[in-house]
């Protein structure tokens, strides 16, 4: 799009910004934070496009001042706090949706990998997962608790050591996205075969549904949030291999910056699967109407904060969606 084009297009919707933030105190806080989503969206549509304009240079005036009439009366961190959540997090996830599905792809793809090898492989399993749990995991089927490896361990320090284990997870999928993201790719790969060999192992042995319903108590949230920890790992190989009109170093710290905030908010969904995992999911043979209702309360509430909130908020922001 030309500059002019660009200009024409947005004009009124920034006159009208201005006045909002002028008058603030007859705006609404969460119209001037949609604002400032607004406008620090077209600041980087501009630096992008139009780096050296003077379009470029009044929409960062602009943006500083909205961010100042956003942040400057704040009376305390809880409202950081909100905000962060409410817009910083899902602004983030819509930026970065591509990734979210490319990192879906690609899991998707190496749990079908992990189901089809252990099909036609009967090695397969107990080499991903290893002799002693496969045997005891069998051992469990028989004595008709296909999922009594869960009971394993204290409640707190299962707890505890579960949701270490999943932030380092986490962070290895983003961290790793530094190699151009071929270390994340090989995570989610890795992961992925894992889950879908030890799904197939339930399968095999005529448990699946007996055993889901204790497996995704935890793993609904686990599971789903790991995917995101992938994105945000692509998103830092894209910045590195795909910089558009920004230098390498721009575009990773500009992604690293969106990426640490899509991470960040992963951690109470990781705290909460490590409760699910060491408090609750083994006693999944307690009620089944309670384990699937925790599944599909798990499910939703990643759904609509990952998938509806974001949508929903660009929707109002630019009354259109475009993948």
């Amino acid at each position: 799009m030309r500059e002019a084009a660009f200009v024409n297009q947005n004009k009124d919707k920034w006159l009208a910004i201005e006045a909002n933030l002028r008058n603030k105190g007859l705006a609404l806080p969460d119209e001037l934070a949609s604002n400032y989503i607004e406008l620090t969206n077209d600041l980087a549509y501009a630096q992008t496009f139009y780096p050296s304009s003077k379009t470029k240079e009044y929409l960062n005036e602009l943006s500083i001042f909205a961010h100042q009439s956003v942040y400057k009366d704040q009376k305390s961190s809880s409202n950081q706090f909100f905000h962060f959540f409410k817009y910083d997090v899902p602004k983030a996830v819509y930026d970065s949706r591509r990734q979210l599905i490319y990192s879906f792809l690609i899991f998707g793809f190496a749990i079908l990998i992990g189901i089809i090898s252990a099909h036609y492989d009967k090695g397969f399993v107990r080499l991903i997962l290893g002799d002693h749990y496969v045997d005891t995991t069998i051992e469990n089927i028989k004595a008709g608790n296909p999922a009594a490896i869960y009971d394993s361990g204290g409640q707190v320090g299962s707890t505890l050591a579960i949701t270490i284990n999943n932030v380092r997870v986490s962070f290895l999928a983003f961290a790793f996205g530094i190699f151009a993201g071929v270390g994340t790719g090989y995570i989610l790969l890795v992961n992925g075969i894992m889950i879908g060999a030890f799904h197939y192992m339930f399968y095999e042995y005529g448990v699946l549904q007996k055993a889901m319903t204790a497996i995704w108590i935890h793993g609904a949230m686990e599971i789903s949030v790991i995917v995101i920890a992938g994105a945000c790992g692509l998103l830092l190989g894209k910045s590195i291999l795909f910089p558009k009109t920004y230098t390498r170093l721009e575009s990773f710290k500009y992604n690293v910056k969106k990426a640490a905030t899509i991470l960040i908010s992963t951690t109470p969904f990781f705290i909460v699967a490590g409760f699910l995992e060491g408090f609750v999911t083994r006693h999944y043979q307690f009620s089944f109407a309670l384990s699937m209702s925790v599944i599909f309360i798990s499910l939703a509430v990643i759904i609509f904060y990952y998938i509806v909130l974001p949508i929903k908020l660009s929707k109002s922001n630019h009354g259109t969606i475009k993948f």
